[in-house]
């Protein structure tokens, strides 16, 4: 059997968005992927369908497999002629033993490339704000392990040289060597007054960076209890921190959110949430699949020329409807016929995109005011359209029935409830990890409260910031006992997170006054 081939990938130091662009094509096309404890998770949703995932992390003195086994795992898979994708945090060949990887498989002549990544050691400290070197401070900076081999009976590092001989230390894996680390630079002629400054989770919304002197860093990780993982960076260049830091003061920094759409669309919230500093926590509670049947669309697409409007209520709704004209042989050219109205912007634009005209968008989801743009409210014999879910609200097709119009509600697509990481939501919600809730549609707010348990979706989010997309979301949400407390004025995604950071800023502005009135 011909060899596969392995990938050593650095993942990047925890922001998903800083793997490279070559690191990620390698991703999507493995057949297995061996990852790490700091390697992201969510770099895993990029792996093709059918991928093996393996996880050998490791993380103080607990370890999944032994480098040994890791080596002989990652050479037996691409014996199998599978191509290995081994994704390590940071960069494989800065303190990331992807050097000892690569010789196991050059030995045993296995096919093998090294995709370098964003070294923790420069991206870390550039999240929070200070920069390695600056032509007012030092011109030299030193990348040192924290954690050396243990077996050796000696370390490897010149404490008398790097302690006064470079302007920037960073020091890698070494939260368990504080001690000996300030120790032996001050020993060694570090001046104590040295900044230093602990950086934990860097690049991850959970960062937390801690700031002292050489000769108290070691008291104040004991009090504030910090753990690894941690870079260590000792230098005149922590100063500028006070200025330079960027990512801890973004708008949504250290808010866990929860996101509760379908598994396909959750990547547009989450990504809006990254990029102003959140955690999301993805929680799909709705699954979009095709209907059972498609007998009734069927019929009626095969007369669409015969309708004078088309009211699609979702952008699921035009995805599923056009999918589904293309694969009957039809085109655009179909859609001739019929005048097209899309309830809210997000439907609009979904159109738009497809190079369908929208005719007209109601101001808002009210009967009223879809009349007044449907034929000027006289609807009488007019026949109507509405591809939609299966499950979906019936007062729409019911007023537009008793206004006289012919309608025809047709099913192009279905939600439904997944199999969920329900237990895990749950000890989130009770340990009041979770700062925010959202909810996009009604089906997100049935499914949640069916997967938690209505009682239960009740109880554990009584006091947290429910965010629903618009009035027929909160209403949903209502009925099952569950307050929303944040409402976008449009009914859309970038406006639901805008309205998330307006209500945010307002708590921060309101602590920070009455931090200041105690004073």
């Amino acid at each position: 059997m011909k060899s596969g081939k392995v990938y050593l990938i650095g993942a990047g130091p925890g922001d998903p968005g800083l793997i490279t662009v070559k690191g990620m094509a390698c991703l999507k096309k493995a057949d297995v992927v061996v990852y790490d404890y700091l390697a992201n998770e969510q770099l895993l949703s990029q792996a093709q369908e059918g991928a093996e995932l393996v996880y050998v992390g490791k993380k103080g003195g607990d370890h999944t497999l032994s480098q040994k086994e890791i080596n002989s795992l990652i050479a037996l898979k691409a014996r199998a002629g599978k191509t290995v994708a081994r994704l390590k945090g940071g960069d494989p060949f800065i303190f990331g033993r992807g050097g000892e990887e690569a010789e196991e498989l050059a030995e045993a002549g296995i096919p093998f490339e090294v995709v370098p990544g964003v070294t923790s050691a420069i991206a870390v400290p550039a999240y929070a704000g200070i920069p390695l070197t600056h032509r007012d401070f030092t011109s030299t900076v030193a990348f040192i392990t924290g954690h050396e081999d243990p077996t050796k009976e000696e370390t490897k590092i010149d404490w008398s040289k790097i302690a006064t001989g470079v302007g920037t230390l960073v020091f890698l894996m070494g939260a368990g060597n504080l001690p000996t680390i300030a120790a032996e630079l001050m020993k060694n002629g570090r001046d104590p007054e040295t900044p230093v400054a602990l950086i934990r989770w860097g690049t991850f919304p959970e960062q937390e960076t801690i700031i002292g002197k050489l000769s108290n860093i070691e008291e104040i990780a004991r009090s504030k209890k910090i753990k690894p993982p941690v870079i260590i960076l000792i230098g005149e260049v922590v100063a500028l921190r006070d200025k330079l830091n960027w990512f801890e003061k973004l708008p949504l920094f250290g808010k866990t959110i929860l996101v509760t759409r379908s598994r396909e669309q959750a990547s547009e919230l989450s990504e809006r949430l990254r990029e102003l500093g959140a955690a999301p926590v993805e929680f799909p509670t709705i699954e979009l699949s095709p209907p059972e049947s498609w007998a009734d669309a069927d019929h009626c697409l095969a007369q669409m020329v015969s309708y004078d409007w088309i009211i699609f209520t979702s952008a699921n709704g035009v995805k599923y409807f056009l999918e589904r004209l293309l694969a009957l042989g039809g085109d655009l050219r179909d859609l001739k016929g019929p005048r097209v109205c899309a309830i809210g912007p997000q439907t609009a634009e979904a159109l738009k995109n497809l190079k369908i005209r929208v005719d007209f968008v109601p101001a808002e989801y009210r009967a009223e005011s879809i009349f007044e743009g449907l034929s000027k409210g006289n609807l009488k014999g007019k026949r109507i359209l509405i591809p939609r879910a299966k499950v979906a609200r019936d007062i729409l097709p019911e007023e537009l029935k008793k206004a006289g119009a012919l309608v025809d509600v047709v099913e192009v697509y279905r939600t439904i409830c997944p199999e969920s990481q329900g237990r895990e939501i749950k000890e989130l919600l009770k340990k009041r990890a979770v700062s925010a809730v959202t909810f996009t549609s009604s089906s997100t707010v049935s499914n949640f409260a069916e997967i938690i348990g209505m009682k239960e979706a009740r109880e554990l989010t009584e006091g947290v910031p429910v965010a629903s997309i618009g009035p027929i979301t909160a209403e949903k949400a209502r009925s099952l006992g569950i307050e929303t407390t944040i409402m976008p004025e449009e009914y859309t995604i970038p406006a639901l997170v805008d309205a998330l950071v307006k209500y945010f800023t307002a708590e921060s502005a309101e602590i920070a006054f009455k931090m200041n009135s105690k004073k």
